[in-house]
This record gives C-alpha cells, sequence and structure tokens, in this order.
C-alpha cells in the first residue's frame, strides 16, 4: 500500500507539546475527581446530622471544614487546668464511671451523636427533667430557644457571671439525645474521665472563644432512666458555673469568659 494512502494514526499526529498536554489533563482530572467526590460524600454527611449551629449551606460546610483544620486531637482528653482555676473546686463528687464504650460522634457545627442514641421516651424524660429544672428554679433560670443551636431549647442563667452565649446553661439534641455545655475545668476533667462526655472539637479556649467557650463538653444521650439522672447532675453542674459558682474573684477574666461589670464596655 502506498504511503500516500496509508491511514493516519492519530496518535503519531502529536506533538509533544500536545501529548504532555494531554497527560497533564489526564493527570489533573485524575486527582481532583476523586477530591470532588470526597467532598460531595462530606456536603453529605454533614446535611445528614440535620440543623445546628451552622447553616445547612455550601458556605456553612465551607466555613465547618476551615474550623476542622484545628479539631482538637483528642476530645476525651482533659486539658490541664488553667492557673486561675487552680485551688478552686469543681461542683461534682463522687460521679460514676460510665461502663460502656463511647459512642461515635461526628461533625463540628452540628457536633452529633450518631450511635448509642437516645430512644424517643428516654429523650421526653431528659427534656422534662431540663424543663421542671427551669421552672422549679424559675428565679434564677429560664427556659428559651439554643443561643449556640439558634433553635431547640435551652436552659440558660437569667444572671450569668461567664459570657456563655447569652448565659446558655445548656442545650439538648432532639435527634440524638446528647447534649451541649460549658463546665467548670474540674467537673469538665471528671465527667470526661468518667466515660460520660467529650470536648467539642473547637474547644481549645483563646481565639475559638468567638464560637465555643473552653470549657464546652458534648455529655453523651442517657440511655436508661438512670441515666437522665445521672447527666442532669452535670447539668446543675453546668448551672453552678454559669451563674458563677467556682471561687473565682468576681472581675476577673477566664476561659469561658465573664459578664462585665455595670458601665464596663462589653
Amino acid at each position: 500500500m502506498d504511503a500516500s494512502t496509508r491511514p493516519s494514526n492519530p496518535l503519531h499526529d502529536f506533538t509533544s507539546s500536545q501529548a504532555i498536554t494531554l497527560i497533564t489533563a489526564v493527570a489533573t482530572l485524575a486527582t481532583v475527581l476523586p477530591l470532588l467526590l470526597h467532598l460531595y460524600h462530606d456536603y453529605l454527611a454533614f446535611l445528614s446530622l440535620g440543623p445546628g449551629g451552622t447553616p445547612a449551606t455550601i458556605t456553612g460546610f465551607i466555613r465547618v471544614k476551615a474550623l476542622s483544620l484545628a479539631c482538637l486531637r483528642d476530645p476525651y482528653q482533659a486539658p490541664p487546668i488553667p492557673e486561675r482555676f487552680k485551688g478552686s473546686q469543681g461542683y461534682l463528687v463522687d460521679f460514676p464511671v460510665r461502663h460502656a464504650p463511647r459512642p461515635v460522634t461526628r461533625g463540628i457545627a452540628p457536633h452529633r451523636q450518631v450511635t448509642q442514641r437516645a430512644s424517643k421516651p428516654i429523650y421526653d424524660k431528659l427534656a422534662q427533667a431540663i424543663e421542671r429544672m427551669g421552672h422549679e428554679h424559675a428565679d434564677d433560670l429560664e427556659i428559651g430557644t439554643s443561643c449556640f443551636e439558634k433553635h431547640g431549647t435551652g436552659l440558660f442563667s437569667r444572671a450569668p457571671a461567664k459570657r456563655t452565649c447569652q448565659g446558655e446553661i445548656c442545650h439538648a439534641h432532639a435527634s440524638d439525645g446528647s447534649m451541649h455545655m460549658t463546665l467548670h475545668p474540674a467537673d469538665a476533667k471528671t465527667v470526661l474521665e468518667a466515660g460520660w462526655a467529650e470536648r467539642h472539637p473547637i474547644a481549645r479556649g483563646g481565639w475559638f472563644e468567638r464560637f465555643v467557650p473552653g470549657g464546652f463538653v458534648m455529655v453523651y444521650a442517657p440511655r436508661e432512666e438512670r441515666e437522665v439522672e445521672v447527666v442532669m447532675r452535670v447539668v446543675e453542674a453546668a448551672a453552678w458555673f454559669v451563674r458563677g459558682g467556682d471561687g473565682i474573684v468576681e472581675g476577673e477574666r477566664r476561659d469561658s469568659g465573664i459578664v462585665p461589670a455595670e458601665g464596663d464596655e462589653r
């Protein structure tokens, strides 16, 4: 066959620069597509956690991904007690150990428990106990919409000594039965070591206080009535701390902030 009539091979028509361009494009796709797929699944996982303090939008997802770069390495490890709290006793004494593996948790905002969730009857008992506590101590406490979550029920101090998002003491998550609350460092250490809680992923103190207080923890969902009583003891400890029961001189700054004296700049 004459060479002039021989069918051309498209591969032979590529110049070196075109071949490099093609190889680069294929390599880029091989890198980018798995990354995009990973981000897509991450986004679906973010949405699956339900409503929380961060809007369930692309913007909210990007914000959470950025915060994830600063997550605690070990949320089960109690942080060192700050110097200003040394010598100050916590609220909890003779606190029981939780004899079970820790549940699996995911997310930042929202931060949720995805295994060992509370049944609806147990969650209802927990919610009723929190509301009852607010009504029985109406002079000091009140029930309202969670400041951290922007929805759902929260328990607040009427005269907080700590700036915990408008004096919020705790809020419970109807989707899983877990709770978030702010504790005295000694009490946080107690519940962490007893296996009842973990630190919020960005409860690092310092700059991250603009998102959550340094002593912000997730207390795991109760699985039976007896455990409702146990976690309500932790709610009592949070109420005591947010209301100023920590032995610290009034006016001193500390991890979770303090409401300034009247006339001071907020």
